[in-house]
């Protein structure tokens, strides 16, 4: 994954938007995640403490195809 110089969520938008050097702005709109992703609320609550506390990583998630796998490996460790 490329590097950025700034992520963050940005609630206006429900975005996490990451910002790389050359000044492009990517958008992560989060609300699309969670329709096609989360089956239940502990999905969602997975999800939102990354968008608040982790955007980077959450961001690392979704760009690389990896929600689904995390969601299922967070719901057999619970």
């Amino acid at each position: 994954m490329k590097k950025y110089e700034e992520w963050a969520y940005n609630m206006d938008t429900c975005c996490v938007e990451l910002k790389q050097a050359d000044g492009t702005i990517i958008a992560i709109d989060t609300l699309a995640v969670e329709r096609e992703f989360v089956e239940t609320w502990l999905d969602r609550r997975e999800l939102d403490y990354l968008i608040y506390n982790d955007p980077d990583a959450y961001a690392e998630l979704v760009l690389n195809g990896d929600v689904k796998a995390y969601l299922d490996t967070v719901r057999q460790g619970q």
